[in-house]
């Protein structure tokens, strides 16, 4: 690739937070521009947030509809090669059909869509076109995940026995959603955030965190869900017992009620040799712990070559010591989806570790997992066995 790829947004504008993101995570490499977006479903905003971006008036539209309708139009060297979705739930689906029927490459944010009928219809479209769909499960990107995936990819645990995954957040332990909070009022919509609030907005990630890092799929579960805050008509907790498909067995908590958490996801994985253990507030360390030798501290950097897995490595961005976080993790996917879709756009091979990123296989996985979690939340069977 000679250029930039060219994005285009829904969503993201002046009264969102996710758009932000998205945006600083797209530019940090700069392998990508944004060069047209429907910013907002209020026409006066979304034309201040076009302003504030410098994007030209007639490439800031009014809805996705208008920019996707517009931007087909235009020559192969001036439309967008890709559309950025960040949407609340229930307004991922129709955009994201949208562009993959009008031949644009997708990133969605996650939860993929509402329902697990809507995301089998876009893998299938998917499939159809050839096209490129990513998902931001931003955790996937950090280096010590991916060092993680390659230790257990290697069999250096042995085989693995246990996977312990929890992810308390405490940002809903009051009723926020009738507070004022706008990022609270969607999520404690069923009809804005689907089937389980708690699940899809937390437990999709601590379910793909531990899928992505084993490389093993979940087979069945045992799930319960509650509300904790009183007058909440959606679920705020939930823990699931987990199997998996190398008979390894597994613990899921999220919760958004665990008053003075802030993102408090952590991983363990143990198998026969020792485990290993990543916490998100702390992302650049990765602890081994050994069966019959002392423990072991990994630490992200790139003069780490020697001692870390080219997956790492090519996602760390600076030297050990140098803290690299959220936003870097997040960056990791958007440099990975743009350089996979370069590699498209020229003709070429991508590379494994360029593939690196989570897909719409991923997003199937997440719905059928709120699917399979709530269906068995309202059982009174021990175990629900996974259905996609």
């Amino acid at each position: 690739m000679n250029r930039k790829l060219r994005m285009g947004m829904v969503g993201g504008g002046q009264d969102a937070f996710i758009g932000a993101i998205h945006r600083l995570a797209a530019n940090m490499d700069g392998l990508i521009e944004l060069s047209c977006g429907a910013l907002s479903i209020q026409p006066e905003i979304a034309i201040a947030s076009g302003a504030a971006l410098f994007l030209p008036t007639e490439r800031t539209y009014l809805t996705y509809e208008e920019m996707i309708h517009a931007e087909a139009k235009l020559p192969a060297d001036k439309r967008i090669d890709f559309i950025t979705i960040v949407t609340p739930n229930f307004a991922h689906f129709a955009p994201a059909m949208m562009a993959l029927d009008n031949g644009f490459n997708v990133v969605i944010e996650k939860p993929i869509t509402l329902s697990l009928e809507e995301a089998k219809l876009l893998k299938q479209k998917v499939d159809e076109t050839g096209l490129t769909l990513c998902l931001t499960h931003t955790y996937s990107g950090y280096p010590m995940v991916k060092q993680a995936k390659a230790m257990i990819g290697e069999g250096k645990l042995g085989k693995i026995r246990q996977v312990w995954i929890e992810y308390p957040q405490g940002w809903l332990s009051r009723l926020s959603e009738r507070e004022g909070n706008a990022q609270a009022a969607w999520r404690a919509d069923p009809k804005k955030s689907g089937k389980s609030s708690v699940m899809g907005d937390i437990g999709t990630h601590a379910a793909h965190l531990a899928e992505y890092v084993t490389g093993s799929k979940i087979t069945e579960l045992c799930a319960t869900l509650n509300t904790q805050v009183e007058g909440r008509i959606v679920d705020d907790n939930g823990t699931v017992l987990l199997k998996f498909d190398n008979g390894s067995t597994g613990v899921l908590m999220a919760t958004q009620v665990a008053a003075g958490e802030e993102n408090a996801l952590r991983i363990r994985v143990y198998g026969e040799n020792g485990g290993l253990e990543w916490f998100q507030q702390e992302p650049n360390t990765l602890l081994a712990k050994w069966l019959n030798q002392p423990a072991q501290i990994f630490r992200a950097g790139g003069n780490y070559t020697a001692h870390l897995s080219s997956f790492a490595t090519k996602n760390c961005r600076t030297p050990g010591g140098h803290p690299e976080g959220y936003l870097e993790a997040f960056a990791n996917i958007y440099r990975n989806f743009a350089l996979t879709l370069g590699c498209k756009i020229d003709g070429k091979q991508p590379t494994a570790e360029m593939l690196d990123f989570p897909t719409v296989e991923d997003g199937v996985r997440g719905m059928a997992f709120i699917n399979n979690v709530v269906a068995s939340a309202q059982s009174d069977k021990k175990w629900t066995t996974y259905v996609l």
